[in-house]
């Protein structure tokens, strides 16, 4: 018998903490990701336009969804935390119609879609695994939305902040409240449509109130409970199989 996929594995706590996946799947899916290569802050994964043969894991790291404006500007859609497949729906769209790019220097893993579709034929477990995945995508789309055009600044900044604790607390990247975030001022400005010095103000704010700290790439939360009051942060909409521990 083969041993059990790591418990440790990016991949592995992420589909274990959303879906019922086996053991058996898990080995299958990691099997066919042999391939993997180690990127800078910046690499463009898929651009949108693109026709992508392959799927992509973000192993370690982290990397963001994205929509160019005619204009230059940027607007960020999603970030994506180690475990993540950021890509998957590539494999049932024939074109891209936005871009992925690393926000650090990252290690990605790769599945050639061909591989992929024989699996999930193959495997119908694996395939509501994966399509439940891609549900939970759009839950967390429909947050951000509901984020951009109702929620105050300090309650959308508060809110982004709690999402991201949880999915990586979930693939145990935080410690006591304290978790490295990747990301500067102005990629959290261009996912929270605010200005950089709107989100520089609301920061300084929750470092002051005692909320948080964060300073070269740190996070550090103080006071969780009252940071979800902010942000009226439920996680529902993550679907998570067990609570995220973040303090």
């Amino acid at each position: 018998m083969a041993p059990a996929p790591a418990p440790t594995h990016p991949l592995v706590r992420h589909l274990r903490s959303t879906t019922d996946i086996t053991s058996d799947d898990l080995d299958a899916l990691l099997s066919l990701m042999r391939d993997q290569q180690d990127v800078d802050k910046g690499y463009e994964v898929v651009r949108e336009g693109d026709h992508p043969t392959r799927c992509c894991l973000l192993l370690t790291g982290f990397a963001c969804r994205y929509k160019l404006m005619s204009d230059g500007s940027r607007q960020i859609v999603a970030f994506n935390v180690p475990g993540d497949l950021p890509d998957l729906l590539s494999l049932h769209l024939g074109v891209m119609d936005h871009s992925l790019a690393t926000l650090a220097p990252s290690r990605l893993a790769y599945v050639p879609h061909d591989a992929l579709r024989q699996l999930t034929a193959e495997r119908p477990k694996l395939t509501a695994c994966l399509w439940r995945q891609t549900i939970i995508d759009s839950s967390m789309f429909l947050e951000w939305m509901t984020g951009l055009g109702r929620r105050a600044a300090p309650s959308r900044l508060a809110h982004l902040i709690c999402e991201v604790m949880a999915r990586l607390a979930i693939v145990g990247l935080v410690d006591e409240g304290q978790t490295i975030l990747p990301v500067t001022q102005a990629d959290l400005a261009d996912a929270l449509g605010l200005s950089y010095v709107h989100v520089n103000r609301i920061l300084q704010e929750f470092s002051r109130e005692g909320l948080l700290d964060f300073r070269r790439r740190l996070l550090t939360v103080h006071d969780w409970p009252r940071l979800k009051e902010i942000a009226e942060f439920d996680p529902t909409y993550l679907h998570l199989m067990q609570p995220a521990t973040i303090d």
